[in-house]
């Protein structure tokens, strides 16, 4: 059994238990993996830390604890801090859902007026807008979009 760290595109990550690592290349070439919390299908393995075991002589550290835990109070206040940030940022933008890649393609060649926008972008798409020129970048905390508020 090997577990694999994994995220989807919008940055939702949490573990997967495959037989091997041909097991999750399979899964995932059929299409059977999904993120639990947006149901996305663009799963990627997340960045793991070596499990890496202490020598016999040396003494255990306790570890802070994150999953299912308490965050240290700086790293807390840094998450509210940047999502204010991103919050205030996203006023003066438009969101324009799956036609992000469309518009701001539209943007870069003079075909519409520039302006802040905000949207959604599958990996490829985020790729090919790089490679054409256009510059983006990705929101580090979710947004919902507005037909999905409460």
């Amino acid at each position: 059994m090997i577990v694999f760290d994994l995220a989807c595109h919008a940055g939702h990550q949490f573990e997967g238990w495959f037989g091997s690592s041909e097991d999750y290349a399979s899964q995932q070439d059929r299409g059977l993996l999904a993120c639990p919390q947006c149901g996305s299908a663009e799963i990627g393995k997340a960045p793991m830390a070596p499990a890496v075991p202490r020598k016999g002589n040396q003494q255990s550290v306790a570890k802070q604890p994150v999953a299912g835990g308490k965050l240290p109070p700086e790293v807390t206040e840094m998450l509210v801090k940047l999502a204010e940030v991103q919050a205030r940022a996203l006023e003066s933008s438009t969101w324009v859902g799956d036609d992000f890649a469309e518009r701001s393609r539209e943007m870069h060649y003079g075909e519409r007026e520039p302006e802040p926008i905000h949207g959604q972008a599958t990996r490829d798409e985020a790729m090919e807008l790089v490679e054409e020129g256009i510059t983006i970048a990705p929101l580090l905390v979710p947004v919902v979009p507005p037909e999905e508020r409460n």
